[in-house]
């Protein structure tokens, strides 16, 4: 069963916006998927087919399931501060983000813990 060009244009859709909200640029997509940079962009205007195994790498690649990508399922959300520092969190090298983690599980440790009652 052949997608209808809105379903065409509804993935197009969710595919560029999360790669725009993981901070990547169409040629980092393209070397990753070793595609050209005019691939992701016939991709994500809906002028050229996405195979299964292209849709599982971008689903690895923006960290998020498979299902919302296609509209199976809605996409993640977060509060806006923590989307935030994940985009930006996103654009840091490995041993940056490594730090980050460390900081953030410094600071979690010592914070208060809320009474659950």
């Amino acid at each position: 069963m052949q997608p209808s060009p809105t379903e065409r244009a509804a993935l197009a859709d969710r595919l560029r916006e999360a790669r725009e909200y993981v901070g990547f640029s169409q040629d980092e997509v393209a070397r990753k998927l070793n595609l050209p940079r005019t691939a992701i962009s016939l991709i994500e205007s809906g002028q050229r087919k996405v195979e299964a195994i292209e849709l599982q790498v971008l689903a690895k690649l923006y960290q998020r399931s498979i299902g919302s990508l296609t509209g199976e399922e809605p996409p993640p959300e977060l509060p806006q501060d923590i989307a935030h520092l994940a985009r930006t969190a996103s654009k840091l090298t490995e041993t940056d983000r490594m730090e980050l983690r460390r900081f953030a599980e410094f600071l979690s440790s010592r914070a208060p813990k809320e009474d659950t009652e």
